[in-house]
């Protein structure tokens, strides 16, 4: 930093990282500092993903400055941030400001941008891993070679613990200057310890989807052990019932165990924060919103309850415990059902050869480019030319053609062919002199309160009808509840009373039965470095190795599966039939991820429907998937054949509902893209508002502007993020060179069974799935 290179920082969590970035820019730019005199202008930027983390953050910071830098003043800037603080701000930036992607583009709107921000030296950017693989990076991407512009000796700086692939990752980072960047690797692993709570059976057909409350015993059993505890799940609904669970089983801890997720009030979440580094709280139940660099000293352990699905976030969750240098880190996994054993072995092997995902940047999202074309007008104007020149030092814009930038400036004029009579829509224009300006103070307040890159289903406000505030839920939940009903919520059992405008107002409930809330987003695949190591382990199993006590457990599913039909391996693609009452089944195991295995079915079944006229039932999990018809199919003869074909997009495309699944990614863009508002200044829109709103751009576009770019984006959207169809042509190039092992089943197999049950959860109400499965598991437990 000191030479004037920019870099990324990679090494394990609780190194020390922070530490060493900062002192590194004290000593950089703090040493012109003279007693007596003012603080220097804004100098150092510290963009942090979350704003808890960013709090957290701010806490760190401060501690040297006293002795190394006094004159240096430091401040928070983010949607927390309070009307007294941004007043405070809007009249001097401190030295230092740590603030989000969001944030920093919200100054970049303001009109004095350049004099505000051109001082600036240094950009942090902590946790990059989090915001590389998606639009807030590349928003931030776009923000950065902004301030580049302002000062061209602008230092960036990255910060991750778990990246996979640091030279497209430090690319991403500093653009164009990659050539004098470095990359700095931490001297020495920390010592990371991974085992598993095993269940007292391990059960011979396992099922995703539930809670995983079988293992409450142990769990609660380790949080006796340990002086502090995080006790992670995948969703905000799993965290809810975990923590009633524990509730109930140990009421004494009322008081010491908390629960921490993103809809939470602010309020709640600082106090569980405050309590977990002050060691009043023991353990707490949370969700990602506690997965990043938030200093928590007392914590010990780490209960990770079901799959973490990927390697960087088992090691990045990993490294909430033992958080400082010199002390290790601990995870315990507790596995929900019986497959997740295999998962949990498979995860220790890959972190400990070292294998962690790679994080790829976007490219080129128009919708993105677009929000920052009204920004930087809004901010001091542009000039076409030189905006264009700009932007094309990003990694994700390096490539953008003359045509689609041209195509985006004439979006944010007129909003394409099929707007421009609306004025709403002429967003910035040209003035006399070649400057893009926006014109209408109306449309600059309405950018302003929508600026970013987050998009959620419409929330609503869950508060006691004395006032005091809940959280947050999504809207569709509250829309299905009468006054009266009950629900579980911040560890609380809610009755609702009322719902007006965007608030569901609500009362304590007397004990009784509850939903717990359902938020969007939920099912994270499983990612492919830890497929790969999953069928590593079924190999070794198919070798009669069972080297690990989770393996062990998890012998006699694994022996049922050799019994009944086979093993898949990394050389093995294993395929079965099976008939039951419901039709023909074909279950299909590539270990590739839902998202994969969603498109393969779907091409599968799309090719199967052109040999022979008829229709087919998918459900996928993370391990493979099942195709039913009403009748017969000859695999046999036909499944190499139709498994060697190359992709072909529109046959993919042919085998969904690809325009229905295209409007729903729209609808993300047209947000971004500002045609439609979360809110628009003073007020929230309903979800049914912003999906009507979105569908009617879909159908403009498509029958008087087909030639859109959004439009094209959204299929491309559907294809790369829903789809996947990189990865699934890596795959089926992979199943090319496997040998396929076709088994008539006379029962379900123990990997057929959770197929089985996914797409009859789809069809059955819990009472009489939960039935279903129990008749399932006899019959399949009857017999070879």
């Amino acid at each position: 930093m000191k030479q004037g290179h920019s870099g990324l920082l990679h090494s394990s969590t609780g190194s020390g990282k922070t530490l060493a970035i900062w002192l590194g820019a004290l000593q950089a730019f703090a040493k012109s500092s003279v007693a007596g005199k003012t603080a220097p202008p804004l100098t150092v930027l510290w963009i942090t993903p979350m704003r808890a983390l960013a709090a957290d953050t701010l806490l760190a910071l401060r501690a040297p400055l006293a002795d190394l830098a006094p004159q240096w003043t430091s401040a928070l800037r983010s949607g927390d941030s309070t009307s007294a603080e941004r007043s405070a701000q809007a009249k001097r930036l401190p030295t230092v400001l740590v603030t989000t992607p969001e944030s920093l583009t919200l100054l970049l709107a303001r009109a004095d941008a350049r004099e505000l921000l051109q001082q600036v030296k240094l950009a942090v950017v902590d946790e990059w891993h989090e915001l590389l693989g998606n639009k807030r990076g590349v928003q931030l991407q776009l923000a950065l070679a902004r301030l580049r512009q302002f000062n061209p000796a602008l230092l960036s700086w990255g910060v991750s613990a778990t990246l996979g692939n640091l030279p497209e990752a430090l690319s991403a980072l500093v653009g164009v200057a990659v050539e004098n960047a470095v990359t700095v690797h931490g001297a020495s692993a920390k010592k990371l310890v991974i085992d598993t709570l095993l269940p007292e059976r391990a059960e011979r057909f396992a099922w995703a989807g539930h809670m995983g409350l079988r293992m409450l015993p142990q769990v609660v059993q380790a949080i006796d052990e340990s002086a502090s505890t995080l006790v992670f799940t995948n969703t905000r609904a799993q965290a809810e019932r975990w923590y009633q669970a524990l509730l109930e089983a140990r009421p004494d801890w009322a008081g010491v165990i908390a629960l921490h997720h993103g809809s939470l009030d602010k309020a709640v979440r600082e106090w569980v924060e405050a309590g977990l580094k002050n060691g009043s709280v023991r353990a707490a139940v949370c969700t990602s919103s506690l997965d990043l660099g938030v200093d928590f000293l007392p914590v010990e352990r780490v209960l990770q309850i079901g799959s973490a699905k990927g390697v960087a976030r088992l090691i990045q969750r990993a490294g909430r415990s033992g958080h400082a240098p010199g002390r290790p880190s601990r995870i315990s996994l507790v596995p929900t059902h019986s497959l997740e054993l295999v998962e949990a072995a498979a995860a220790r092997a890959a972190v400990l050869a070292g294998q962690i995902e790679p994080r790829h940047a976007p490219q080129q999202p128009l919708d993105v480019l677009v929000q920052h074309l009204v920004t930087v007008a809004l901010g001091g104007g542009f000039t076409a030319d030189a905006l264009y020149a700009e932007v094309r030092t990003t990694g994700a814009y390096h490539d953008l053609s003359p045509e689609a930038w041209q195509w985006a400036l004439n979006f944010v004029r007129q909003g394409g062919e099929s707007l421009a009579v609306y004025p709403d829509y002429q967003r910035a224009a040209p003035d006399a002199l070649g400057v893009w300006r926006v014109p209408d103070a109306r449309l600059a307040r309405r950018h302003r309160v929508n600026i970013g890159t987050i998009v959620s289903d419409a929330s609503m406000t869950v508060q006691f009808v004395n006032g005091a505030k809940v959280g947050t839920v999504e809207e569709g939940f509250i829309a299905r509840l009468k006054p009266g009903d009950g629900f579980s919520f911040g560890g609380r059992l809610l009755e609702l009373v009322r719902v007006h405008q965007m608030t569901a107002y609500v009362k304590r409930a007397s004990k009784g039965s509850a939903l717990t809330p359902r938020w969007n987003g939920g099912k994270m695949p499983l990612s492919s470095t830890l497929a790969d190591a999953v069928l590593r382990e079924l190999a070794a199993a198919d070798a009669g190795r069972f080297d690990s006590p989770e393996m062990r457990c998890v012998r006699p599913l694994l022996d049922l599966q050799r019994e009944r039909s086979a093993l898949p391996t990394p050389d093995r693609l294993l395929a079965e039939t099976f008939k039951s009452r419901d039709g023909h089944h074909l279950f299909l195991y590539p270990f590739a991820g839902r998202n994969v295995h969603l498109g393969l079915a779907s091409l599968l079944a799309w090719r199967a429907a052109q040999a022979e006229r008829g229709t087919f039932s998918i459900a996928v999990n993370d391990y493979g998937f099942e195709l039913l018809s009403a009748k017969p199919v000859d695999w046999a003869a036909r499944l190499s054949a139709w498994l060697a074909a190359p992709v072909d997009v529109a046959e993919v495309l042919a085998g969904l509902n690809a325009t229905e699944l295209a409007r729903r990614r729209f609808r993300e863009i047209a947000r971004i893209a500002g045609l439609i508002f979360q809110s628009h200044p003073g007020e929230n829109r309903s979800n049914r508002q912003l999906q009507a709103s979105s569908s009617l751009f879909f159908e403009v576009f498509q029958n008087y502007d087909p030639g859109n770019r959004l439009l094209a984006q959204a299929e491309q959207e559907l294809l790369s993020l829903e789809m996947d169809v990189q990865a699934l042509a890596g795959v089926l190039a992979r199943m090319q060179l496997q040998t396929l092992k076709l088994v008539a089943l006379s029962k379900p197999s123990p990997l057929a069974f959770p197929l089985m049950v996914e797409r009859l959860r789809e069809r059955l109400s819990n009472e009489s799935l939960a039935d279903r499965i129990a008749r399932m598991v006899a019959d399949g437990e009857g017999g070879p």
